[in-house]
């Protein structure tokens, strides 16, 4: 998770995965808190990812309205200009800490060991361990002095799992496996842009997303590492010839060499799946000192996402105390955001032994720790608290309830009787400040009541009623 003591040029930031297009997902069926669970929360929020740099759909909706590669990254990377890189390899850690890898190829493999000479292993599968004994050279097994350097025949892929163009670098690091693969940077790109951006997408958007994934490669190399990038998120996702699309190969190679340039240095092209209408600034994002072109601006078409909105979530104060390891009982919960409209923190608050407490979370544990698509999000409150003290009522007389509703329209409050479905009572009208509401009903029985929206239900709340 992004701390804001780090510097961003030492950031190892996760790239979001863009999710291809599908069908409209069907409506979800009403959730039900259940009994006991305190107050329900209803997150609703916009994107998918941190935000910072090109969104992906927005991309593809530019694209969609004519804008060229060029003016795609421009509208993202402010200030920034295309440039030419004179990298021309890279290495990708594929495996790390493994007690034993399987690498293989349809054709005789040569393998340079670490003193330099070089062996022939027969096609098929190799299953390797920390001794990286070896059959070589029409041989028995014997041990190989590290590192092994696995490069295919001419014409021939090597397979780690999945199949990749290059070489393979296999040493042993604390007694573990270690596998890299070296390949050119162009054919290392043909297997990230289609693990990042579906290749039924524009040439527009797909040649946007070649020279930021070229671009944010190079300027986020691991220094003085014995690799340069990683093959997930943590870098961006690399998935080898398996993905590998015409669409995508021909984006790669018509930009060939472009990267993007902010004083002379290649930028850090941050990307994610979906800005939900804004970019994020890599300040508010990963804090100081950020980028001059990483910062917050529209995207006006990210609308075409998916996940431009998305919720409501709903979520208990239980679960949401339990989420965050926050004691006592939750029963409110509010937002305060950074310059880029994002959450920077949640604020909780929670009673205890009849002790008031606020605690503040950041927004990004927030998302993980709740699953949210993004930091950028809202909080809405559905409080329905019984009479205090909760005795028995005669039959028919008044009874008081209280409550909140924040953030949430179309709220009614529902009652049942024993055995009875649950009906609308009445629409509730809170206060618009602060939320709350006071209302009266008169219950001729044991009544439950409870708030509730077209797609959500909080727990309810039982007044009792004295029988004869």
């Amino acid at each position: 998770m992004p701390r804001a003591l780090v510097a961003l040029a030492a950031l190892v930031v996760a790239v979001t995965l863009v999710p291809a297009p599908h069908a409209a997902r069907p409506a979800r069926q009403q959730y039900v808190a259940p009994a006991g669970s305190g107050v329900l929360f209803l997150v609703n929020g916009h994107g998918w990812g941190h935000g910072v740099g090109m969104g992906q759909w927005g991309a593809q909706g530019y694209a969609l309205q004519g804008y060229t590669p060029e003016q795609i990254l421009a509208a993202y990377y402010l200030g920034t200009t295309i440039g030419q890189t004179t990298a021309t390899s890279i290495r990708v850690l594929l495996a790390s800490g493994k007690k034993q890898l399987t690498i293989s190829s349809s054709v005789p493999i040569t393998v340079e060991d670490g003193n330099g000479v070089e062996h022939t292993l027969a096609a098929g599968k190799t299953t390797l361990t920390a001794a990286l004994e070896l059959a070589v050279d029409g041989g028995a097994k014997a041990p190989l002095e590290p590192p092994l350097t696995f490069s295919p025949a001419a014409g021939s892929t090597l397979t780690l799992g999945r199949a990749y163009r290059g070489q393979i670098l296999v040493d042993v690091v604390s007694g573990k496996l270690r596998a890299i693969n070296t390949l050119p940077l162009e054919q290392y790109l043909y297997g990230v842009v289609p693990a990042e951006m579906p290749s039924t997408w524009l040439s527009a958007a797909l040649e946007a997303q070649a020279v930021a994934a070229r671009s944010y490669a190079l300027a986020s190399r691991k220094a003085g590492a014995p690799f340069d990038v990683y093959a997930d998120g943590r870098s961006q996702a690399y998935l080898g010839i398996s993905v590998e699309t015409p669409a995508a190969t021909e984006a790669v190679d018509e930009t060939a060499g472009e990267v993007l340039l902010y004083g002379g240095n290649v930028a850090t092209t941050l990307f994610s799946s979906s800005t939900g209408g804004r970019t994020q600034s890599a300040a508010d994002a990963f804090g100081p000192p950020g980028r001059p072109y990483l910062v917050s601006v529209q995207d006006p078409y990210d609308t075409i996402s998916p996940y431009h909105n998305w919720g409501p979530v709903p979520v208990t104060g239980k679960t949401l105390g339990q989420a965050l390891h926050v004691s006592g009982r939750i029963v409110d919960a509010t937002v305060a955001r950074n310059s880029s409209r994002r959450v920077k923190t949640l604020e909780l608050v929670s009673l205890s032994r009849g002790v008031q407490a606020t605690t503040p979370v950041g927004g990004g544990a927030a998302q993980s720790a709740l699953g949210l698509r993004s930091t950028w999000f809202s909080v809405g409150v559905l409080s329905l608290q019984p009479p205090t003290p909760n005795t028995p009522a005669a039959a028919g007389t008044r009874v008081r309830l209280s409550g909140v509703v924040r953030g949430v329209r179309g709220v009614v409050l529902q009652e049942r009787s024993s055995g009875n479905p649950w009906k609308q009572l009445k629409s509730i009208v809170p206060a618009p400040k602060t939320g709350a509401f006071h209302l009266a009903v008169k219950p001729a029985a044991t009544t439950d009541y409870r708030l509730a929206t077209a797609h959500d239900a909080a727990a309810f709340v039982r007044i009792r009623v004295q029988s004869g």
